[in-house]
């Protein structure tokens, strides 16, 4: 057995990105954990961590800032050790939801700056990493990005959050591609409704569409733990002879249907 997994996941101060840290805790990884700020809310997550038992890392950054993603990175490793996964989970919503006739410019940007180009950058450091490092540790090495259900699906008042989405998932086909000749796997994760602080404001709407409409095959939202645990089973390469692959993370909710 080589040496203990290692993980980077940005945005894991809550919600998803905590669920997913928490996940990989339990399998014994490292974990280094991130969030914009060194807020009450990292520090929780970190003590969460670490009850754990396992070496756990506070990298506070904004992942929009690409001069950070080094250091973060560097501070990552000088506590959890050799990263083996990634997990790009950072994200953020609109503005505010409406016409997309109505879209402004700082929304769209924001939405660009880190749901798409954050994740291709922090992967391009981190692959630069990898690939200058030798790997026969026994490890299996994974790339995991969070895209959306509405990296295909069209969710008009969010028109601007779909476009940064549908940009992330061909992140992950393009790192999918020049990685695996480096035998690291990528995956990327399209959560559908998912109970999170960014879908609190609509999730009974959205219930109550599972509910009387189906809009979901199994019928309940999902929940962050779920798309943790998902995370995890990649991460561990529980899925092997697998890279490239959308998994979705949604209760069949786009699955076609008359």
């Amino acid at each position: 057995m080589g040496s203990r997994h290692a993980a980077f996941v940005t945005g894991s101060s809550r919600g998803i990105g905590l669920a997913a840290a928490l996940e990989l805790a339990r399998r014994g990884f490292g974990v280094a954990l991130n969030g914009p700020a060194d807020d009450e809310e990292l520090k929780s997550a970190e003590a969460a961590v670490a009850a754990l038992g396992v070496p756990v890392a506070r990298v506070a950054g904004d992942v929009a800032d690409l001069g950070v993603h080094e250091s973060m990175l560097d501070a990552a490793e000088a506590v959890v050790g050799p990263l083996s996964t990634l997990v790009n989970n950072a994200g953020v919503s609109v503005i505010s939801r409406g016409d997309p006739l109505d879209v402004t410019e700082e929304s769209y940007d924001r939405c660009q700056a880190i749901n798409t180009k954050a994740q291709f950058f922090l992967s391009q450091r981190w692959a630069r990493r990898l690939v200058a490092r030798r790997r026969d540790d026994g490890r299996f090495y994974s790339l995991i990005n969070v895209s959306s259900s509405n990296a295909t699906a069209v969710a008009e008042p969010r028109s601007e959050y779909c476009v940064s989405k549908a940009g992330s998932a061909m992140v992950s086909q393009v790192f999918a591609v020049r990685l695996g000749r480096e035998n690291i796997a990528v995956y990327d994760i399209r959560p559908g409704l998912i109970e999170t602080a960014m879908t609190r404001a609509v999730s009974e709407t959205y219930r109550r569409r599972i509910d009387e409409e189906g809009l979901t095959l199994i019928r309940r939202l999902g929940k962050p733990e779920d798309v943790g645990r998902v995370m995890a089973t990649l991460a561990a390469g529980d899925l092997p002879y697998t890279t490239g692959h959308v998994i979705a993370v949604d209760a069949g909710m786009l699955v076609p249907r008359f």
